[in-house]
């Protein structure tokens, strides 16, 4: 399946459906209208867009995802490197970490990642 971005609206109701599915689409416009103070027709819609991009089924009103929120953010994070520092993940990293102290324990679990890249 080719990746279709998500808009930011998209992901936030994603990540409603990661957390409480399967379940209904009444749920899911209710939990919309709580949290995100949206009219039942705009979760709808956002729920008709997720369909179409074949990020989300809603069937017999049950709904639920087709992509798990791993894939998501890996393909999320590829596509930002790609664009933002030209597919160089160190350089991604140099940016990251110039400004941020790690931990010891970050900075253990970002070591044994790379080893295990390497596998």
């Amino acid at each position: 399946m080719e990746y279709v971005k998500l808009f930011d609206a998209e992901y936030r109701v994603m990540q409603i459906i990661w957390e409480n599915e399967p379940f209904s689409s009444r749920e899911l416009a209710e939990i919309c209208a709580k949290e995100l103070d949206w009219k039942r027709t705009t979760t709808y819609t956002m729920l008709k867009r997720l369909i179409d991009k074949g990020y989300a089924k809603n069937e017999n009103t049950m709904v639920t995802s087709l992509i798990s929120k791993e894939e998501v953010q890996k393909r999320e994070s590829k596509d930002f490197v790609e664009k933002n520092f030209e597919g160089s993940l160190y350089s991604f990293i140099a940016a990251f970490t110039s400004d941020n102290n790690l931990s010891d324990e970050e900075i253990k679990k970002i070591q044994k990642l790379i080893r295990d890249s390497k596998k």
